[in-house]
């Protein structure tokens, strides 16, 4: 995969693919939108520590363009909050095929009545852990729609997970790369750690909601 990812590297159609995934894992969470973007920042990190020699500038060969990454970070995060709402405003006018499907589903209940208590109360950090969660996003953000939560309550979460997703992904890629290099190592390094954030973020999701206080 790194090679395939290397070679888009040094073309802005690196954005493009890494907002296209992010933007669609929230109907196909098997997309695998994280493993992308640390490839991607991965093969940027490795990039811009490969200085070219002065043989190679004498030759006038141009080294390859290595991608921003804050342009990744921002890519990512505006792709997972564009997806969110498409998400949230699909089940907000579901209708009655929706509804039964969710009252079917005790992850997707469960989920929008914590949802609803969290952010009954001003607080969506639930919104954040779901976003690193296995499947959390696509749970949260049709959980928000169908219980017809306010855009302003929901939106800053969604905003802040995103960013939260993508500056950790990003990162993730970055210090791989430049500890371990671009090679399978570096890029499985970098995604268990993913992974592990991911299963850290399940864990909470199941755990069941505090009792409120009396």
């Amino acid at each position: 995969m790194l090679e395939s990812i290397g070679s888009l590297t040094g073309s802005p159609w690196i954005y493009a693919v890494v907002a296209l995934s992010v933007l669609l894992d929230v109907f196909l969470p098997v997309l695998p939108s994280g493993v992308l973007v640390i490839t991607a920042a991965t093969a940027a990190a490795a990039g811009s520590t490969a200085a070219p020699g002065a043989a190679a500038v004498a030759a006038g060969q141009v080294p390859r363009e290595v991608p921003s990454l804050l342009v990744l970070v921002l890519c990512a995060a505006t792709a997972s909050v564009l997806g969110d709402m498409v998400a949230y405003r699909l089940a907000w006018r579901g209708g009655d095929r929706l509804d039964r499907a969710i009252a079917r589903s005790r992850r997707l209940t469960t989920a929008q009545e914590r949802l609803g208590v969290a952010l009954g109360r001003g607080g969506g950090a639930l919104v954040v852990i779901a976003r690193f969660a296995p499947a959390g996003r696509s749970v949260v953000s049709l959980g928000a729609g169908a219980a017809h939560r306010k855009v302003k309550e929901f939106l800053p979460w969604s905003a802040l997970a995103g960013i939260a997703w993508a500056g950790y992904a990003v990162g993730l890629g970055w210090f791989g790369g430049q500890w371990l290099g671009a090679s399978w190592i570096g890029a499985a390094v970098s995604v268990l750690a993913l992974f592990g954030a991911g299963s850290l973020a399940a864990y909470f999701m199941r755990r069941p909601a505090p009792e409120p206080a009396a």
